[in-house]
């Protein structure tokens, strides 16, 4: 399913995530014999035969109940991590350590604030370091009162 993440796989069909899985058939099987590499001319068969492969993955996905839920799930959570609003990005080290909570903390501007666990940080540096992309990395923290978020980054390099 790596294709899903690349791309919208209802619009490689031209069709919508409310469609059903007779419509879903019915787009497919019209781009099927418009693309199809056996039916065009040689001289835009390569380019056909891309778009045909596209939509034959979009199908094979989007056909079955489990795994287009998959995919559906896997597509919300995508879209959920881009519309988040970002208020501004902190320093872990510029956050306050809650000894006895065991949690970072950061005022937020509505008087509300934000924090991170220890946990959670110590999991999300093992992910980055397991990544091995980047020399910062950080996560999305909410506000406990408001709809802002902030991005929390640290160094990779540095301790918790």
């Amino acid at each position: 399913m790596c294709d899903a993440e690349e791309q919208d796989l209802y619009a490689v069909l031209g069709a919508s995530p409310s469609d059903s899985v007779q419509q879903l058939r019915h787009r497919y099987q019209q781009l099927a014999l418009q693309y199809h590499p056996d039916r065009l001319l040689q001289s835009s068969s390569e380019a056909a035969g891309s778009r045909f492969v596209e939509v034959e993955a979009a199908w094979r996905i989007l056909r079955d109940q489990n795994t287009r839920r998959q995919y559906d799930l896997q597509r919300r959570a995508q879209e959920l991590k881009q519309d988040w609003p970002v208020d501004s990005a902190v320093h872990l080290e510029d956050m306050t350590w809650d000894q006895e909570e065991c949690v970072y903390t950061y005022c937020c501007r509505c008087g509300g604030g934000f924090s991170i666990s220890e946990e959670e940080t110590r999991k999300s540096q093992q992910d980055d370091e397991e990544e091995e992309a980047g020399q910062h990395r950080g996560v999305l923290v909410c506000c406990d009162t408001c709809s802002l978020t902030v991005y929390v980054t640290w160094s990779l390099n540095g301790k918790t």
